[in-house]
């Protein structure tokens, strides 16, 4: 009986492969629909539980104020009768920030006083001059943290085909010392 049976019908070596390849097709939609699902239902679960919104107010950071006292100058008017008496407090990222500047507050306040005895009280009666005037404090204030303060003058634009790296385009550590203050400005 076997000799007098045909042989069964081999299946074509094209249909195998379209049969393998629909295969891998279905198993990648189902994989694909699961991620999904699972990226879905763990969105949802952090919108339920209230987490997402407390990592964004984690991300901002209240920053530190740190308070230097009253320092009287005498300014730079022909005559040298007028004088200033500048309170200045500055704006830190950190407590450890300020912790540094505390270190070095001796050579800051020098600092202060001679870059305020160089004006004249014409020149801070402007809004520009405090400006001004606040812009160095900064400078020197970062000076013996390390940190390089940019001047006030625009940096030409960058493209992208200059040969050579600018040192605007270096990767710079942002400065902890965000802005100087001026809690009280007196001249007379």
């Amino acid at each position: 009986m076997s000799a007098t049976t045909p042989a069964a019908a081999p299946v074509p070596a094209k249909s195998k492969k379209l049969i393998v390849i629909g295969a891998v097709l279905v198993l990648l939609v189902l994989v694909g629909a699961g991620a999904a699902w699972f990226l879905a239902s763990r969105s949802h679960a952090e919108e339920d539980d209230g987490s997402a919104p407390e990592r964004k107010e984690a991300a901002k950071v209240v920053p530190t104020f740190l308070p230097m006292e009253n320092m009287v100058v005498n300014l730079a008017d022909p005559g040298g009768d007028r004088f200033a008496q500048i309170g200045i407090t500055l704006e830190v990222s950190d407590a450890k920030t300020a912790e540094q500047i505390k270190q070095y507050l001796p050579s800051i306040r020098s600092g202060i006083l001679l870059l305020t005895s160089q004006r004249t009280s014409e020149e801070l009666l402007q809004r520009e001059g405090k400006e001004k005037l606040a812009s160095d404090i900064l400078r020197e204030v970062s000076r013996p943290l390390g940190y390089p303060v940019s001047s006030a003058k625009p940096r030409r634009e960058v493209r992208d085909d200059d040969a050579e790296e600018p040192a605007a385009r270096r990767k710079v550590e942002k400065n902890p010392v965000q802005r100087v203050l001026f809690s009280s400005f007196i001249i007379q």
